[in-house]
């Protein structure tokens, strides 16, 4: 799925794994396989301590799956894994890789992904040839503690001073879905939401349904 390609509404419903919820990679390739049947549309393998051949061998088997439902699947932070398996981009955050090298490395025909704060590292992003922004944390989340938390108006003042697409991004749950109205977004990122649920394929579900109704998507 090349760059140009990125339609917005691919970034509806964006599911960041996170193997905390599983230590069973059979499970885990199971909770992924639940979300994207129950309608995850963008989905990124985030992986932070895992040595490289796992590393490689999960991102093949997890690349076959989301190309059997269509959904864009990109890597987080390790641009030679998503060298290797040909993935559809990566995302990087303020301090990993700069964005400059990141497109030099992986192609230009690739999505790149970066997570701002503000307004000044929005327009950087945008200008430097980023495919989507990820703001936040738009709430507390214990996915990422040392997240700085982003309040509404910030996001909102983010997503008009740019044109490129944004999904919100940090403890954002079915319920407090509303307060994201009117924003500007075009999806928003997830992980605990959807993986840490017993029944994923119905809280996936859910969460679409009341994505979709809350936002007015």
């Amino acid at each position: 799925m090349l760059k140009e390609k990125l339609d917005r509404k691919k970034l509806l419903l964006y599911a960041v794994t996170d193997r905390a919820w599983s230590s069973d990679l059979k499970t885990f390739y199971e909770q992924i396989e639940q979300s994207l049947k129950a309608g995850v549309t963008f989905l990124q393998l985030r992986e932070k301590t895992l040595d490289k051949e796992n590393f490689l061998n999960e991102a093949k088997e997890i690349k076959k799956m989301c190309a059997n439902y269509n959904v864009p699947f990109i890597i987080n932070d390790n641009i030679e894994i998503a060298q290797e398996i040909n993935a559809d981009g990566i995302h990087i955050g303020q301090n990993d890789i700069s964005l400059i090298e990141a497109k030099k490395l992986i192609g230009n025909d690739k999505i790149i992904g970066v997570t701002v704060h503000s307004i000044e590292e929005a327009l950087d992003a945008e200008k430097n040839g980023a495919s989507y922004l990820g703001v936040g944390a738009i709430f507390k989340t214990n996915s990422k503690e040392d997240a700085k938390v982003i309040n509404i108006d910030e996001l909102k003042k983010i997503s008009s001073s740019v044109n490129i697409p944004i999904v919100a991004i940090g403890g954002i749950k079915k319920n407090n879905l509303s307060i994201l109205n009117n924003t500007g977004i075009a999806g928003i990122a997830v992980i605990s939401a959807i993986y840490s649920h017993k029944d994923i394929y119905s809280a996936t579900r859910e969460l679409k349904k009341t994505l979709i109704t809350e936002l007015n998507f």
